[in-house]
């Protein structure tokens, strides 16, 4: 199992293949994600490595002492690492190859041709069943008064209450949503960037998790 990549959304563009055809594809920036912590199944009971992504750059270098609860300052000064503004957890089959500070780039996924990625989806507030839950409504006639409702949703006096888990209005959006099986276009180690095709879940300049495909076998 190889470890994730926590990267930034930077947007939507377009490329062209061998035929001419256009791609919709998305840019991922991932600057080098650090090791800070590792823990192993002697120690910790499961073998895992923790990253460190988006170094704090501040004008004044005394201000990061503010920006941390001495806890976490503590633990980034143990590890040698400047503090970094978020920190994830992956799991791996062996540490053997990883030591604490150590620099994991975008060139780690260069011999996958699939990849998964997470993020948290964009936020859509409170809405409807039709937006939310694709319902067809009601006829768009004068006088029906039904159009964009979900309708009736007890029953007799035989239950006498309505049942859980139906589809109902709420919250929309704001979740954790995972695509597989995105295709990898270009991997710019230079530049630190990973061109997909397709779209990602998330907002420009929002966090995401690269990592291989669990449903494609590597290239070759």
């Amino acid at each position: 199992m190889k470890p994730k990549i926590m990267g930034t959304k930077r947007g939507m563009t377009q490329r062209f293949d061998e035929q001419g055809n256009v791609v919709v594809c998305t840019v991922i920036h991932a600057e080098p994600n650090v090791i800070t912590q590792i823990k192993t199944i002697e120690k910790d009971g499961y073998n895992a490595l923790q990253l460190g992504y988006g170094e704090v750059i501040t004008k004044d270098p005394r201000t990061i002492e503010k920006r941390f609860s001495n806890p976490l300052l503590g633990h980034y000064k143990k590890a040698g690492v400047s503090p970094r503004r978020h920190l994830a957890e992956t799991r791996v089959d062996s540490t053997e190859e990883f030591e604490v500070g150590q620099v994991l780039s975008v060139s780690a996924l260069e011999s996958y041709s699939h990849v998964d990625v997470s993020g948290v989806s964009k936020g859509k507030g409170y809405q409807g069943v039709i937006k939310r839950h694709n319902f067809a409504g009601g006829p768009a006639a004068h006088g029906s008064g039904f159009h964009r409702h979900g309708g009736s949703t007890g029953m007799r006096s035989t239950p006498g209450r309505c049942l859980p888990g139906q589809k109902k209005a709420g919250h929309m959006g704001a979740e954790r949503v995972t695509v597989q099986n995105i295709r990898v276009l270009v991997i710019d180690e230079g530049r630190n960037l990973i061109i997909v095709k397709g779209a990602i879940p998330g907002p420009n300049g929002g966090l995401v998790s690269v990592f291989p495909a669990k449903k494609k076998k590597m290239k070759g």
